[in-house]
């Protein structure tokens, strides 16, 4: 009765913050970027050999993979140069294809800040230029790996921020970046496919769906996650489908309330929550996902001071490394603050490698 009355009274406080907020929290409301990409229309007006073309939005991964096999190269160079901005963004096409499509569509938008992203080594798996952008990178030999990782990050991350300057070991790509390395693979200039002893793990950072800016309304409640968890579906399906196997998805912050949404919908092996504000379920159990899950959160992570409650849509709900959610834990004594879960040298570092690896159980 005690803590049900105190969870009452956290709602309360809660709602009322984010009430007295939302006057300025709105500004930063975000519009979630949904469909298929830019070109969509023209792609579906036009045919190969007399055929039709998948559908972006609606044919699955591994229908697109099946269209793809039917091609000879000629065919597959013709939609790559005509149509650049879908095929890199379509789940299924081969993996070169994309990497090559994505080269030529940020090379397309003339835009500064997205330049970096075009150069020859980067392996970008997916590239919207739409509201603040969108942008998937591989580490490694997707194509080739025995075991492959995602990066699901949370607020503050877009295309158009994806390589600014950070601390090591921190934003998505830094957190591919570490996370490949303490696996045994060595990525060279950290953006190409390298080699090195463990050259079978691919890590792939994304940020696939439209992210809370700052600790508005959009980081209280579930809206933008329930959109980038559809997406992050269908990403994982386009991994299946071209014969990559089971991810295993590190979800930090917001990016745990869409892996949280996701979990029943994809065939992660391991699903790993670190400075998690909730799962928008109640135990690990009720994810509904037959992944392992594992959950991370460090002493000095302010995410321990953010209320673990859903009350009117506002909120994500337990705590994923309390006893009671059921999640085996991570150690993480040693991590500094909200960011730091990917440093050299800590145990929480160790142990995501061990779980990429297939090794920790």
């Amino acid at each position: 009765m005690r803590r049900f009355g105190r969870t009452l009274v956290t709602a309360a406080l809660a709602v009322t913050l984010v009430g007295g907020t939302a006057g300025w929290a709105s500004g930063d409301s975000q519009t979630a970027v949904t469909g298929p990409p830019p070109g969509t229309a023209a792609w579906r007006a036009d045919t190969v050999s007399g055929r039709a073309l998948p559908d972006p939005a609606t044919a699955a991964p591994r229908e697109v993979a099946a269209f793809f096999a039917g091609l000879d190269d000629a065919a597959r160079r013709e939609l790559l140069r005509s149509h650049p901005l879908v095929v890199g963004n379509l789940e299924g096409a081969p993996l070169p294809l994309r990497y090559e499509a994505n080269r030529i569509a940020v090379a397309a938008t003339g835009e500064a800040r997205y330049a970096s992203l075009a150069a020859p080594d980067r392996q970008i798996l997916a590239f919207d230029p739409r509201g603040r952008g969108q942008v998937a990178e591989v580490f490694g030999d997707l194509e080739h790996a025995e075991h492959v990782s995602v990066i699901v990050p949370g607020s503050d991350n877009d295309a158009a921020t994806y390589d600014a300057p950070r601390k090591p070991s921190t934003g998505p790509a830094g957190m591919a970046r570490a996370l490949r390395e303490a696996t045994g693979s060595e990525t060279g200039t950290g953006t190409g496919t390298g080699t090195g002893s463990g050259g079978s793990t691919a890590v792939v950072a994304w940020i696939g769906y439209t992210t809370p800016v700052g600790v508005g309304l959009d980081a209280a409640d579930g809206r933008l996650a329930r959109a980038g968890a559809a997406r992050l579906a269908r990403f994982t399906a386009g991994l299946d489908a071209v014969g990559a196997p089971d991810p295993v998805l590190f979800c930090h912050s917001y990016g745990s309330v869409v892996c949280g949404l996701a979990a029943r919908h994809t065939d992660a092996a391991d699903l790993v929550a670190f400075g998690s504000p909730g799962m928008r379920a109640d135990t690990a159990a009720a994810l509904g996902t037959g992944a392992r899950v594992w959950a991370a959160r460090g002493p000095s992570d302010w995410i321990a001071d953010v209320p673990n409650v859903e009350f009117a849509g506002i909120g994500h709900g337990a705590d994923p490394t309390s006893a009671a959610f059921g999640a085996r834990r991570v150690p993480a004594a040693d991590v500094q603050g909200h960011a730091g879960y990917f440093m050299p040298g800590t145990q929480s570092l160790a142990a995501f490698a061990a779980i990429a690896k297939g090794t920790l159980r």
